[in-house]
C-alpha cells in the first residue's frame, strides 16, 4: 500500500492537489501493474438511478473526485441508460487522461425486459464503441462483463462475450478484461489463456489467481443510509426492515450509518479498491473524510451494537439470485 511516500503514477503536476494526493490510499490491483485508490468512484449517481441528480453539480464531483486523489472510476452503459456514460464523458473533457483509470461495461443495456441483456459478440463489440464515443475516450482501461448471471449460460459467456472482449483488447481499445456479478459459482469459470480475466468486481469474493478483486456499493445501493434504498431495490422485505431500523439506531446516536459502512469496507485492507457512488459534493467530501479519519469511540460503539441488534441475525443474508430469478419468471411469463 502507498500512503504519502511516493506519488502514483496518475500524478498530473498543475492539476493534482498534491496534498490530497499524498494522503490518499494506493493499492497494486491485482497483476495490472495499476496503482488504484482506495476508494474508488463509482459514477452510477451520474445516470440518476438513485434519486434525480443536478448534471452540473455531478460534473463537479467527478473533478473534484480525480484532483482529490482518487484515480479508478466505475461506469456502465446500463447506468441511467448511457446518461452517466454521458455525464461522465463531459466531466473527463477538462481532466488529464493520465489523471484515472476507466473501467465500464457490456452486457446490460436497455430497461425494456427483452432488451435487458445481450452477451453477444457483436452486441459486446458494438457497446463498447458507443461506450467510447460516449466518454470521449479512445480506451478503457478495464472492460468487464456486466452482471453475467443473466445470461442465458456460461457457455454464451465464454464462446461469445469473452471472445469479443479479447478483440475488443487486440485492438487497443481496453487493457484488461473482467466480469461483475454476485454469484460466487460463476466467478471459478475456466478460461483458456487467451481469455485470461484481469479483474473481478464483486461484493465478497478473496483473490485467486492473481485476479484482482474490485469491491462495490459499499452503502448496499442505498441500504445502509439515511435515505433508504430504490424502489427497485432487489433485497428481501426483512434486510430492508433491518437497514431502516440500524439507520434510526444510528440517528438517535448522532451517529451516520453511511459512515459506519464506508469504514467498514476501506478496513478490509485485502480489497485493493471500492467502489462508491454519489452526485453530490458534500457526500463526496464526507466519503473522502472516511479515508483519511478514523471512527471515534462512540461511532466504534454504535458500530458493534448495530452489527449484534441487526445484522447478525439476518445471518449473513443477502438478495443473491433474488433479481435473476424474477427476470426469468418475468420473461417467461412476457413470452407466454
Amino acid at each position: 500500500m502507498m500512503t504519502g511516500d511516493r506519488l502514483p503514477p496518475t500524478y498530473v503536476e498543475g492539476f493534482h492537489n498534491r496534498d490530497d494526493v499524498m494522503k490518499m490510499k494506493y493499492n497494486r490491483l491485482g497483476n495490472t501493474g495499476l496503482q488504484v485508490s482506495v476508494l474508488g468512484f463509482g459514477a452510477s449517481s451520474l445516470g440518476s438511478v438513485f434519486h434525480e441528480t443536478d448534471d452540473d453539480e455531478a460534473i463537479q464531483v467527478v473533478y473534484k473526485a480525480i484532483k482529490s486523489g482518487i484515480n479508478i472510476i466505475d461506469v456502465a452503459p446500463w447506468y441511467g441508460h448511457g446518461k452517466a456514460e454521458t455525464i461522465l464523458g463531459q466531466a473527463l473533457r477538462d481532466i488529464p487522461r493520465q489523471a484515472y483509470y476507466l473501467t465500464t461495461k457490456v452486457g446490460r443495456y436497455q430497461p425494456k425486459l427483452d432488451e435487458m441483456f445481450d452477451f453477444t459478440a457483436e452486441r459486446t463489440m458494438r457497446s463498447v464503441n458507443e461506450s467510447l464515443q460516449r466518454l470521449g475516450l479512445n480506451y478503457v482501461d478495464i472492460i468487464q462483463i456486466h452482471d453475467m448471471e443473466f445470461a442465458p449460460n456460461l457457455d454464451v459467456i465464454l464462446n461469445d462475450t469473452l471472445w469479443a472482449l479479447q478483440r475488443v483488447k487486440d485492438s487497443g481499445k481496453a487493457k484488461f478484461i473482467g466480469i461483475t456479478g454476485y454469484p460466487m459459482d460463476n466467478f471459478r469459470i475456466k478460461m483458456s489463456n487467451k481469455n485470461k480475466l484481469t479483474t473481478i468486481t464483486g461484493v465478497t469474493i478473496s483473490q485467486e489467481k492473481n485476479v484482482a478483486v474490485m469491491n462495490a456499493a459499499p452503502i448496499s445501493m442505498g441500504l445502509l443510509s439515511n435515505r433508504g434504498p430504490p424502489s427497485w431495490h432487489p433485497a428481501t422485505d426483512d434486510i430492508k426492515d433491518a437497514c431502516k431500523e440500524a439507520a434510526k439506531y444510528c440517528q438517535d446516536k448522532g451517529v451516520d450509518i453511511s459512515k459506519l459502512a464506508m469504514h467498514f469496507t476501506l478496513d478490509h485492507d485485502e480489497i485493493p479498491t471500492t467502489f462508491v457512488s454519489t452526485a453530490s459534493l458534500s457526500i463526496l467530501e464526507s466519503n473522502l473524510a472516511c479515508v483519511h479519519e478514523k471512527l471515534s469511540t462512540l461511532e466504534t460503539n454504535t458500530m458493534a451494537d448495530v452489527m449484534n441488534r441487526y445484522f447478525r441475525p439476518l445471518g449473513n443474508k443477502t438478495w443473491e439470485g433474488i433479481e435473476v430469478a424474477n427476470y426469468w419468471r418475468q420473461l417467461e411469463t412476457m413470452k407466454n
